[in-house]
């Protein structure tokens, strides 16, 4: 495909561009104000979403500006935004694409979502590096360290005292510095402490279309009812066990024909899907959360 210029898009350099995520109190002429301060500072909009809540009334907004034609480096842009965020009584972030962010992976010992995760970061398919994982099983070492990521074993106790054990991951994560950790199906409840130190940055995959078939053995569990559609959850963790604001949902059709055994294969490639779409729109500044919803802009 051939733009004006003669140049074909497949040719292009990737465009570097800075990102506003916002929401606030929905009121007449938001979208008007917003983008006319970014062209004011010589912004080029290159994608605009917006959506406003009816019943809510309050707006959603993500914009992408190109990096190169703005008057003023990033801090500079964002303390002269804020008196306009303050006034639009606003939830904001101005970030741009030039740097992945950082992913901490916790695991278990079902490795697939982790194994995908690495496949989709090498191939560059997520903007992500991936600095350290953290299981509570030795299970997986050799593969994280074959691809040159640090492994760190913590293993929890199955009963009494956990909160040690929990402090020092806590500690563990802190010091790999992430921008967003990813329970990767890690087969252990966290703590309030724990998901209250990364609100709204830690995303985990559950098995199933939250809350349906709970708890162990779903697929066996989803057999026996006889289920036509099942399905995996990417939810953002909460101190509520699997209640926190979703992000992406994936399902698959079961046939009449299909064993437990199908039944797991398929719900794998869902979760895989839901978790790499999840992290996706939130590492790409996609996702908005108000509540215990979320908006998700979806690319």
């Amino acid at each position: 495909m051939i733009d004006t210029n003669g140049q074909s898009r497949l040719d292009r350099v990737p465009v570097t561009t800075t990102v506003l995520k916002l929401s606030c109190p929905d009121r007449v002429g938001l979208l008007s104000r917003i983008t006319t301060f970014f062209a004011h500072h010589g912004g080029n909009l290159l994608e605009v979403h917006q959506f406003a809540d009816p019943i809510g009334s309050w707006f959603f907004t993500r914009i992408a500006i190109e990096t190169e034609t703005l008057a003023l480096e990033l801090p500079a842009l964002r303390k002269a935004f804020a008196p306009l965020a303050n006034d639009l009584e606003a939830e904001w972030s101005l970030r741009t694409n030039a740097e992945p962010q950082r992913m901490v992976v916790l695991v278990s010992k079902t490795g697939h979502c982790m194994a995908d995760l690495f496949w989709r970061w090498r191939s560059k398919e997520l903007p992500v590096e991936i600095p350290l994982v953290i299981s509570n099983h030795e299970d997986f070492r050799e593969m994280v360290e074959r691809e040159g990521v640090e492994f760190r074993h913590i293993p929890i106790p199955d009963s009494g005292d956990r909160d040690e054990a929990f402090s020092r991951m806590l500690e563990t994560c802190e010091a790999a510095n992430p921008d967003l950790i990813v329970t990767a199906r890690y087969m252990r409840v966290l703590p309030d402490f724990f998901c209250k130190a990364f609100s709204g940055r830690l995303i985990n995959i559950h098995h199933s279309f939250l809350p349906a078939f709970e708890g162990a053995n779903p697929y066996r569990r989803a057999y026996d009812r006889g289920v036509k559609l099942i399905g995996a959850t990417c939810h953002y963790v909460t101190p509520d066990l699997d209640a926190g604001p979703i992000i992406e949902q994936v399902v698959e059709r079961v046939e009449h024909f299909h064993l437990p055994e199908d039944l797991l294969r398929l719900g794998r490639d869902c979760e895989r899907l839901a978790l790499s779409r999840g992290i996706r729109y939130h590492v790409t500044d996609r996702v908005l959360i108000h509540g215990n919803r979320t908006v998700v802009f979806r690319d």
